[in-house]
């Protein structure tokens, strides 16, 4: 069966919806409280120096910048490509577009300069507002930007005219009079990483911005005194949705496993941070140089991770920095749908971790308030139409597919991405995650991997999460992946090992070991090779999602030798 939360109702006096309200609502409560804080640079001793708005000036700043963009042209609709770094100008920017109505166009840039390119071309943006470096991008590859007519810098202007940022604030500085967005209206277009298949755009509507913040809210109740460092910018967006202050880290969002540690925690005792947004990569990172140096962080009650699945041994580290009533939450979802489920730290190291290690999966828990959760039989073509007749046993492994006002209606132009992955059921779509997993009878969902990283081997498939899981527990293994060698439906099972860092084993013993130890299990007992590997790819938003498909040419080649 289904396991559905429930989400607080959204108001239904008006027609319109705009995530801007919340920013407003905000101002109005708590109108001199900090709303974002970003570093600025150091005094002569070294210290961090820092520049903040309240939410009042954060309301009124993208009240000036509404304004201006209107008068540059870019209104209503207008899709506008957006290439700033985090900072105050970025949050001011965001809400103004949503003030507009404007569409803003967001791609991570860690995704590679030519996969960015693509992207951009691919959403025939009509205006562009970026740091100097993008519109150097811009001049130097034209053929990306066809589209774009307007442009606007953040900085200092070179030698390609239009206004800049500070000239668009001063042109007007009434309040904005916000339009009649519906809900089901495009508020912004954001571009998947392509970590498992092409970038795509996602269509984000107001209605769905607006159900996120609500769900939000409601899963985490925040408290009026509560301080976020979001170390992912689009998630730090929430934030003044919200009423909480976001501080801005000190790192580069694109390399979050190479995080000065230090930085953060600089951060966290700065500013008496309550709240940290933090992929899996960075918690690793952070937890152990914490744990090295005995660093406690008294004022964190909250930790959330999410973009890739958390191991328990990073979970437990990271936890020995916090206090004992502190707690970390893993999240589940990905671009088109976010959040979908939630699980806290306890469940996890008391009751879960276990069975993880076992080969059941990771436990990804129950879902938030507004959306509901079932499991279908695995297929790879597409599902027009929903059936009772797509769901499976209760216990049984298949693909997870979610509904709900946070779940994005679809993908920007690709109609063919659409087919695959949105199920229709009336006037509303399940969203097919590409995941597999199942449904315990506590509620809960366990995640068991990609549904393009299954390895079919004729009768019996494996999945990379409970498979890898078994390898993952001898102490020389950092991580492991499970690849598949062959023609599809007839693959051969390969397990490739990153060894922990620094460590020094012999190879030939360590193989004899993973191998006996992958006999014990149902689960890996087909695996009869074992490969080394100097550093899985990964993906650069997280630095968590093993590329199966890079590691399984390379291990075909090391086969084959």
């Amino acid at each position: 069966m289904p396991v559905t939360a429930t989400a607080p109702p959204a108001d239904t006096e008006a027609a319109r919806i705009n995530v801007s309200d919340h920013l407003k609502a905000a101002a109005a409560r708590t109108p001199h409280r900090r709303a974002v804080i970003a570093p600025v640079g150091r005094d002569h001793f070294g210290r961090v120096t820092y520049a903040h708005l309240t939410f009042r000036q954060l309301d009124a700043e993208s009240d000036r910048l509404a304004h201006g963009m209107v008068q540059t042209g870019i209104t209503r609709g207008t899709r506008t490509i957006v290439m700033v770094r985090p900072c105050i100008d970025f949050f001011a920017l965001t809400f103004a577009f949503f003030k507009v109505g404007a569409v803003p166009v967001m791609v991570d840039p860690g995704m590679g300069l030519r996969r960015m390119l693509n992207c951009l071309a691919e959403s025939r943006a009509e205006a562009l507002i970026g740091i100097p470096p993008a519109h150097v991008l811009r001049t130097l590859a034209p053929r990306y930007f066809k589209t774009v007519k307007r442009w606007v810098t953040v900085g200092k202007r070179w030698f390609w005219g239009g206004p800049t940022l500070a000239e668009l604030r001063q042109l007007d500085e009434r309040p904005f009079p916000v339009p009649d967005t519906q809900g089901d209206e495009t508020a912004a277009i954001l571009f998947t990483t392509g970590s498992t298949g092409p970038a795509k755009g996602v269509i984000y509507t107001h209605k769905v911005f607006d159900a996120q913040v609500r769900a939000i809210g409601a899963h985490f109740n925040f408290q009026p005194d509560d301080i976020d460092l979001p170390t992912f910018p689009l998630f730090s967006l929430f934030d003044p949705a919200l009423g909480m202050a976001a501080v801005v880290p000190d790192m580069d969002p694109t390399k979050p496993a190479e995080v000065d540690p230090k930085r953060i925690i600089e951060a966290v005792e700065n500013q008496g941070i309550t709240n940290m947004f933090a992929s899996p990569a960075l918690l690793n990172t952070v937890g152990r140089y914490g744990k090295e140096q005995g660093v406690q962080l008294t004022t964190v009650r909250r930790v959330i991770s999410a973009g890739a699945p958390v191991t328990p041994a990073i979970i437990e580290t990271f936890m020995e920095m916090l206090g004992p009533d502190a707690r970390l939450e893993t999240g589940y979802g990905a671009t088109e749908a976010m959040p979908v489920m939630m699980m806290t730290s306890n469940e996890i190291l008391g009751e879960t971790r276990p069975l993880t290690d076992k080969g059941y999966g990771v436990c990804i828990g129950r879902p938030v308030p507004g959306v509901t959760v079932k499991i279908i039989r695995v297929s790879d073509d597409p599902i027009p139409q929903w059936s009772p007749e797509l769901l499976v046993e209760d216990g049984e492994i298949g693909e997870i597919i979610v509904r709900g006002d946070q779940v994005t209606p679809g993908y920007f132009e690709r109609p063919r991405a659409d087919a695959l992955h949105k199920i229709q059921e009336g006037p509303v779509a399940w969203h097919r995650m590409g995941d597999v997993g199942w449904q315990d009878t506590k509620g809960r969902f366990w995640f068991c991997g990609r549904k393009s990283h299954r390895v079919v081997q004729g009768e019996k498939t494996h999945f990379t999460i409970p498979c890898e899981a078994l390898f993952n527990t001898h102490p020389a293994v950092f991580r492991s992946a499970l690849v598949g060698i062959g023609p599809a439906g007839s693959q051969q099972p390969v397990i490739c090992i990153e060894l922990e860092p620094g460590r020094s084993v012999d190879r030939i013993n360590l193989n004899a070991e993973l191998l006996a130890l992958a006999q014990q299990s149902s689960l890996t007992r087909e695996i009869q090779h074992v490969l080394f590997h100097p550093g899985f790819p990964v993906d650069i938003r997280h630095n968590a999602k093993i590329f199966r498909e890079q590691l399984a040419v390379w291990a075909a080649k090391k086969i084959q030798k």
